[in-house]
């Protein structure tokens, strides 16, 4: 593992450039990824024990 001291410009603009490497399924896979990641993010907001969504089909 290194360790690097950046600047937080510097940071951004090497993980933009590391990002912008991959395949564009590489990074439609990252984006899920850190979909599933934000989910398991701590917040205070309860979570909803009920499902609130219905999906139906037309008739």
């Amino acid at each position: 593992m290194e360790i690097h001291f950046q600047t937080k410009e510097e940071s951004k603009k090497r993980q933009r450039e590391e990002f912008l490497k991959l395949s564009p399924g590489e990074r439609f896979m990252a984006f899920l990824e850190l979909s599933r990641k934000v989910n398991q993010f701590p917040t205070s907001r309860k979570k909803d024990k009920i499902n609130q969504y219905i999906i139906s089909k037309p008739q």
